[in-house]
């Protein structure tokens, strides 16, 4: 069978030979990868989430991917945002966090990457670390300017993500924030060496996991992507 896989897409002003208007964007790594697992792609931009809308969307998809991008406001977790963090973009943040709930509700299977994971924690009732160089000392998850930073991740034994991707693996970073407080309803399943959370699962989900780091960078390694769509089609 076809599975349709949604993926949230960012909204920004881009230029377009000599139009220049928003649009929606997302790197095409993203649905590389969904299409190299088995999977077709549909968009999900940013647009008021009314639970109409969020159902109809919803009911189109057999899995959702929310993806990564800017950071999530730290008002919605009860705080007062970072010097460092990326200026608010409410749109996403509501549209995501609304999917976000009612693809849980629907048992929908899930995969968040980067802020998709911060976007997951935050819809449940976590908090996040705003700015990890406060905590950690350095900046070896963002590197900034693009490029991406290598680094290990050591997954917790017994739990999904320890069964697909094994008990350590070097993935690619590019964020400056973490989880801080996880929510209830979400269990730890890989840390960095340096304890920061690198992944998590819904409890008790048909296929419901999120990661800090960019699976997408990584295109030779489909597993995360294959078990997602695996997951769908078995639903």
């Amino acid at each position: 069978m076809t599975v349709a896989i949604g993926l949230s897409t960012y909204l920004e002003h881009t230029e377009m030979g000599l139009w220049k208007r928003p649009a929606t964007v997302l790197p095409k790594v993203y649905s590389d990868c969904v299409i190299a697992a088995g999977g077709v792609v549909l968009a999900l931009p940013p647009q008021p989430p009314a639970p109409a809308a969020v159902a109809r969307v919803l009911d189109a998809v057999d899995g959702l991917i929310i993806t990564g991008g800017k950071d999530v406001d730290a008002r919605l977790y009860g705080q007062e945002p970072h010097p460092e963090n990326d200026a608010p973009r409410p749109d996403r943040d509501a549209w995501e966090i609304a999917l976000v709930r009612a693809a849980l509700e629907r048992d929908l299977p899930f995969l968040g990457i980067c802020r998709g994971l911060q976007v997951l924690n935050v819809a449940l009732g976590g908090t996040l670390i705003q700015h990890l160089p406060d905590v950690i000392g350095s900046t070896r998850y963002s590197y900034g300017n693009a490029t991406f930073a290598d680094n290990p991740v050591h997954t917790v034994p017994g739990t999904r993500i320890a069964g697909m991707l094994g008990p350590e693996l070097t993935v690619k970073s590019y964020h400056h924030q973490a989880l801080d407080r996880v929510a209830d309803g979400l269990t730890v399943s890989a840390r960095g060496d340096d304890g920061v959370v690198q992944a998590v699962e819904i409890d008790g989900a048909r296929f419901g996991v999120a990661v800090q780091w960019h699976p997408e960078e990584s295109p030779d390694d489909l597993r995360l992507f294959e078990g997602l769509i695996a997951a769908a089609a078995a639903r």
